[in-house]
């Protein structure tokens, strides 16, 4: 089986998105890898990456391999990579169990720990990726 590929911020973003995106394909993209990680009974391998992943590839902002939303996009967005794999205990271009990335994340992640995981994110201040960590570290993945 073909791991998914994500990058490391993309290991949170999963649990709190809520259908907010960049483009129409770039949503309905970000559904599908959400459903399946919300799956309670689907466990497959994940390839963590510092890198473009499935979700980027369908944003409008990808270039050949790098971010280009912005002059800083790309050092950001390695940076919140960084920061999550660090936080997480992973190794760039391990493959991970789901279960297991899950499980990691509800022991070491907190919802304030965003505030330095993600700074700067565009998304943090809607509050639904602290909301999607509480229920993960409650155990609600698939209610996230």
């Amino acid at each position: 089986m073909k791991p998914l590929r994500l990058r490391g911020h993309h290991l949170l973003c999963v649990h709190g998105f809520r259908g907010m995106g960049y483009s129409p394909s770039f949503v309905e993209k970000m559904w599908e890898i959400v459903a399946r990680i919300r799956d309670e009974h689907d466990d497959f391998p994940i390839e963590v990456v510092a890198a473009l992943d499935e979700a980027c590839l369908a944003c409008p902002h990808h270039g050949e391999t790098t971010c280009e939303a912005g002059p800083n996009s790309e050092a950001h967005v390695r940076s919140l990579d960084g920061n999550v794999i660090r936080h997480l205990g992973l190794e760039p271009g391990n493959v991970y169990w789901k279960s297991e990335l899950i499980r990691r994340t509800a022991e070491r992640v907190k919802p304030d720990d965003l505030d330095e995981l993600c700074r700067n994110c565009s998304w943090l201040p809607y509050g639904v990726c602290k909301e999607g960590i509480a229920n993960v570290r409650r155990g609600n993945v698939a209610q996230t």
